[in-house]
């Protein structure tokens, strides 16, 4: 059940043209999940993909798949740096920043505004979504958009097709390793 979550809702980044996704997970037995997640890191991980779990519930988890070279080179954007030091992070290493925003996530009950981030969002439309409180955005998608309205609309169209792809690929017999690009 996992293996068909991840594609749908990570279908880009298994395509490599978004750094990561999120989703909310309800597996059948919540006492087998790290089991489930190391069995999807021992396919992925060869292909340049992670799978994590960012927070915890009674019955679901938040599970976070990402490509760990393109979040390492999006949280060393220029200006990510500035935005993740307001936010509390203190390192520089893209595993000792995961481990805080999971911190962050099980201290808040609401999403670390930072997130987005760490799911590969431009870097204007993470500090607007900061700096406005989430209102007075232009657009909303997959995300806010406070910077480049037209470019955003495309890449929604863009990860749209490719999630509609994937799924129907899955569906016909691909397998998840085959339907990862490798890094």
């Amino acid at each position: 059940m996992l293996e068909s979550d991840i594609v749908a809702h990570c279908a880009p980044t298994l395509a490599g043209i978004k750094t990561a996704n999120m989703f909310n997970y309800l597996p059948d037995d919540m006492e087998k999940l790290h089991q489930e997640i190391q069995e999807e890191n021992c396919k992925l991980n060869s292909k340049g993909v992670y799978v994590e779990i960012l927070r915890t519930g009674e019955k679901r988890a938040l599970i976070y798949v990402y490509r760990k070279n393109r979040l390492e080179a999006d949280l060393n954007r220029k200006g990510a740096e500035s935005i993740l030091q307001t936010c509390g992070y203190e390192c520089g290493e893209t595993d000792c920043c995961l481990r805080k925003l999971q911190e962050r996530f099980f201290q808040y009950e609401c999403f670390p505004h930072e997130v987005g981030l760490f799911l590969g969002y431009p870097l204007d439309d993470v500090a607007g979504f900061i700096e406005q409180k989430g209102k007075n955005y232009k657009c909303c998608g997959i995300w806010k958009v406070y910077g480049d309205e037209h470019k955003s609309r495309m890449t929604f169209q863009k990860l749209k097709k490719c999630s509609e792809i994937y799924q129907r690929l899955f569906a016909d017999g691909r397998s998840i390793l085959q339907l990862t690009v490798a890094a």
